[in-house]
């Protein structure tokens, strides 16, 4: 009977965790869109607003342009908040062990926080770099293929890696006559050029984001590693925002105890004494912190959504092992993984980021928790 309640209490918990996330998720991915839009399609002269951007994937993809990628983003957040709490609740128990009152320190959460940050960067990248990858391609005009290949000719390098993608038709013949002066025993040059790896798209240019959106195409083209790009920036992002969130949550939640303890007779000994405090005032007490962490860690993650919108081929990344190429910018830029191209853009989208995360938090928590009630006082 023991067992058969752990089990119910476990799957309630389980159940009102992925409906929150799920939920939250749904409900605030427009503005993320926004956000990786501004992101990606901002210069350091020029910044794109969110009139343009919107207009831009309404006319292109429409409407359902602004849920682009949402299914990819809504699982690698079930499982990357699951392993962030997760991780949280283990490391920070090992700091309340031996305590009467359960109490915890903001440093040490801030700590905890900061590690279970770096474990959930980890977890979720892949389905993050798919999402932005499609969000992007809805705000991008994808041309019909123009390369038509003749009878009996091999297909190009690119066409191989890239199904149903041909290099430009016009850039290609481009390139070819710049080049026809040079002596050569090769009298097809342009089938010849197709197979050099740096040709792929016709014009020396890896291929637009909108041509590798789909896993199978960044797999075969530029690696299974690409899953992870932008992982330096990632970890910085997380690590910051996990440690001022749950940091900054544990120090209101405190601070919202003693003040509920104000006036009561006798006064409260312990933390439980007090009471729990309403599912109202715990959610916009999440998303609060929320927002200040992602204030905190914008930069970071508008380094990781640039790199992450990048094309690289495998012969460029293999090119660059070879001669040992080094990260550009200084010491911190290169150990979080800051492009120095992107100093001046590194705060473009972040009130959009800051509405996103803490509307989703302040949602995920006050769900979380109305669901959990719901099912338990159902179940018995």
């Amino acid at each position: 009977m023991k067992e058969l309640s752990e089990n119910q209490t476990i799957g309630v918990h389980g159940i009102a965790g992925i409906g929150s996330v799920a939920f939250a998720t749904a409900f605030t991915y427009p503005l993320d869109t926004m956000k990786v839009l501004i992101q990606v399609g901002s210069t350091t002269g020029k910044q794109l607003d969110a009139a343009q951007a919107l207009s831009r994937v309404v006319f292109l993809s429409g409407n359902a342009g602004l849920y682009s990628g949402f299914g990819w983003l809504a699982v690698g957040r079930i499982f990357g908040l699951g392993a962030r709490f997760g991780v949280y609740e283990i490391l920070t128990a090992f700091s309340k062990d031996g305590r009467e009152d359960n109490y915890l320190f903001p440093s040490e959460a801030l700590l905890a926080g900061m590690a279970s940050g770096a474990i959930e960067t980890v977890i979720s990248s892949p389905f993050e770099l798919i999402k932005l990858r499609k969000q992007v391609t809805s705000a991008s005009y994808v041309p019909s293929p123009n390369f038509a290949l003749e009878n009996g000719t091999r297909k190009p390098l690119i066409a191989r890696l890239l199904n149903g993608c041909y290099p430009d038709k016009r850039s290609l013949d481009l390139y070819t006559r710049l080049i026809s002066t040079l002596t050569t025993k090769n009298t097809n040059m342009t089938s010849a050029l197709l197979e050099y790896p740096w040709t792929m798209a016709g014009s020396g240019k890896p291929p637009a984001v909108s041509s590798v959106r789909r896993p199978s195409d960044i797999i075969t083209l530029e690696g299974w590693s690409t899953l992870w790009r932008g992982l330096r920036s990632g970890i910085a992002r997380d690590s910051v925002f996990g440690g001022i969130f749950f940091s900054t949550w544990q120090f209101l939640h405190q601070a919202m105890l003693d003040w509920k303890a104000v006036g009561m007779n006798p006064p409260p000994r312990l933390n439980e004494d007090v009471g729990p405090l309403s599912p109202f005032t715990v959610s916009l007490t999440a998303g609060f912190s929320a927002s200040v962490a992602a204030a905190a860690s914008h930069g970071f993650d508008t380094s990781r959504s640039r790199s992450q919108c990048n094309v690289l081929p495998k012969h460029i990344s293999m090119e660059r092992k070879i001669l040992k190429w080094k990260r550009p910018g200084n010491k911190f830029e290169r150990i979080t993984g800051i492009h120095p191209l992107d100093r001046n853009v590194l705060f473009h989208g972040i009130g959009w980021r800051m509405a996103r995360t803490g509307l989703a938090s302040s949602m995920i928590v006050g769900s979380y928790l109305f669901v959990a009630d719901q099912l338990t006082s159902i179940l018995t």
